[in-house]
């Protein structure tokens, strides 16, 4: 276990990165908005998931492994940006509905699914595990691989009090606001913005030397 001091800073370092406004941020809030509160808390959930996935993957060493190997960081990376790509054509391309209720988005399930690889398929994600994580070990206290997971399990907790919190405070805004036919088209609309937005960051993303 990581010593408490190491703890505690730790918790604060991750709730004020939480706060900076970032592609998970985006995300949830843009699903929320879009389909209402569940679906933003199927994707802080997703999220979640995700980021205890790269959690095991930095405790196991693949997260170097899949940095330092250009065509694995260029595959993660295009494959994330096609993903983007395709659920904001999928929000285009949608039928508006004509009720105030949410559209539906298939199921939560799916919005989970979409938020754990939109996660797992951004190469930068990877990278700020093998780089915040470390920060907050401490040599010689207990197994490094241990420390991770619990300093993983810990981001993956307060990441998801965080995002459920903004989901649900999106999906109140959404209701003031009078969900309309039109505002569920311009919803559509920004939804699709921030994942093109989001996918033309990924490629542009450059490894790491």
């Amino acid at each position: 276990m990581p010593d408490a001091a190491n703890l505690y800073l730790f918790g604060i370092a991750a709730a004020l990165l939480l706060i900076v406004p970032g592609p998970n941020m985006a995300f949830v809030t843009s699903h929320a908005l879009a389909h209402g509160w569940r679906a933003g808390v199927a994707a802080a959930l997703g999220i979640s998931l995700a980021d205890l996935i790269m959690t095991l993957l930095v405790s196991a060493g693949m997260g170097a492994v899949v940095m330092s190997w250009a065509p694995a960081f260029d595959l993660l990376r295009l494959a994330g940006a096609c993903y983007l790509l395709w659920m904001a054509w999928q929000a285009l391309t949608a039928p508006t509905a004509q009720s105030a209720a949410p559209r539906p988005l298939g199921s939560t399930r799916k919005v989970f699914i979409r938020a754990t690889l939109n996660s797992l398929l951004n190469p930068k994600a990877l990278l700020f595990f093998m780089v915040f994580l470390p920060q907050f070990v401490t040599v010689g206290n207990a197994s490094v691989v241990v420390q991770l997971s619990v300093l993983g399990m810990l981001l993956a907790l307060i990441a998801l009090v965080f995002h459920c919190v903004l989901a649900l405070c999106a999906a109140t805004l959404r209701k003031r606001l009078n969900d309309g036919p039109a505002l569920r088209r311009w919803g559509s609309y920004g939804f699709a913005g921030m994942m093109t937005a989001l996918a033309a960051r990924l490629l542009f993303l450059e490894r790491p030397l």
